[in-house]
């Protein structure tokens, strides 16, 4: 027997040493990678999750979210002007006789948890009340149907960001959490949550469609806030869904919810701030508390029009660039400064402009209170004007060319 065990033992141990010989042959010249004293580790990537879909992905986000998504009811008294004949108004541009009377209003919106310490977030404008009017409450509706009272903490009217407050209220949901925006993948997910038209807890899902967008939305008093930086859409806006939080496919929130384009024939426009917006302007709201009506930037005072053959026939201005001024507003900077309408801005702080938009770009970019030098023409004359800057308001009367 120990005949036939010693030569099997052999033979295993030679197979041994000839596969060890054989595998170190192969690791020599294919697994490169490999780590070791000579080489770096290769890249590890996470498996990816296999039986789990985009739509099971969406289903989990707004299951962990939903619930610190809330409802805002906001209670307004105040009187308004109300004219017993139109007509003379819309013949002689003047307010004809009329009537004040009270009223009572009622507005909603969304919003949602921010922080472990009861603060919400949501837009300034769904606790703004309109002209003539104050909020006298505001409500907010947990999704657990709890209804719990809320305070104005800050607001920002330029940014249409606001912070209320719930006090003391044990069941409150934990805070989402923001995304960094400036990582957005145009096309990537993007789900809306809020109260549209008061129905509670409603979902809709669109994508990211552009960045970077400029809107110019008008208010209840004849007046527009030109909002910058938006977040573009497809997830689809109602009234309601204001102040809720848009969200990707990890349940983080990537803006806030604020718009829809204006025209009746657009449709999946909505518009975002972006989270890395909202995230500078709450840090700045908790440091300074209160209503912050402007915008911190740049204001001078003037409507710009790019200059044409027409124009610059209609003012006599010879020159090969700049841009006209053809309106000041009254007890602007630019009022105070001396500038009319029909000057040419040739430069301002020695860059030359051709276009309003970059010049007006250049101006808003500025602090309130910085000092802008502009070379004009004026009336054949070439001067000097050194300008202290305001603040730009966040509303401004519609621009009527």
């Amino acid at each position: 027997m120990k005949t036939r065990i010693l030569p099997a033992l052999i033979t295993a141990l030679a197979g041994a040493v000839i596969g060890s010989f054989v595998m170190l042959l192969y690791a020599s010249t294919h697994l490169k990678n490999v780590a070791g004293p000579n080489n770096t580790a290769p890249p590890v990537s996470a498996a990816p999750l296999t039986g789990v879909s985009d739509q099971d992905r969406i289903v989990n986000a707004v299951k962990r979210t939903k619930a610190s998504v809330v409802a805002i009811q906001v209670q307004i008294n105040g009187q308004e002007y109300v004219p017993m004949d139109s007509l003379f108004q819309q013949f002689f541009g003047q307010q004809g006789p009329g009537y004040t009377q009270r009223f009572q209003a009622r507005d909603s919106g969304s919003g949602f948890v921010y922080d472990t310490q009861g603060d919400i977030v949501t837009n300034a404008h769904v606790v703004t009340p309109p002209q003539g009017g104050h909020v006298t409450s505001i409500t907010v509706v947990f999704a657990n149907g709890d209804k719990e009272p809320a305070h104005i903490v800050a607001e920002n009217i330029g940014a249409d960001i606001a912070i209320i407050k719930v006090d003391n209220y044990a069941k409150l949901p934990p805070p989402l959490q923001l995304a960094d925006s400036d990582r957005l993948e145009q096309g990537q997910w993007a789900i809306a949550i809020g109260e549209p038209l008061q129905l509670q807890q409603t979902v809709t899902l669109g994508v990211v469609s552009a960045f970077n967008r400029n809107e110019e939305i008008a208010t209840e008093n004849g007046t527009a806030i030109d909002f910058k930086g938006l977040l573009q859409t497809s997830a689809p806006i109602n009234p309601g869904n204001s102040g809720g939080p848009l969200i990707d496919i990890d349940g983080q929130v990537i803006g806030i919810n604020q718009s829809t384009a204006p025209s009746a024939y657009a449709q999946g426009i909505g518009f975002a701030i972006p989270s890395n917006t909202v995230r500078r302007v709450v840090a700045s709201l908790e440091a300074h508390p209160g209503i912050h009506q402007g915008t911190n930037e740049g204001y001078l005072g003037v409507y710009l029009e790019n200059l044409n053959t027409g124009l610059r026939n209609q003012i006599g201005y010879e020159g090969s660039g700049g841009v006209e001024v053809y309106e000041v507003i009254g007890g602007s900077p630019a009022d105070q400064a001396g500038l009319q309408p029909g000057d040419v801005v040739i430069s301002a702080d020695g860059k030359n402009f051709n276009s309003s938009a970059a010049l007006q770009r250049y101006i808003e970019a500025k602090r309130p209170g910085e000092e802008l030098r502009l070379d004009l023409w004026s009336q054949g004359n070439r001067r000097l004007a050194v300008v202290k800057l305001g603040e730009r308001p966040a509303a401004q009367q519609i621009q009527q060319p």
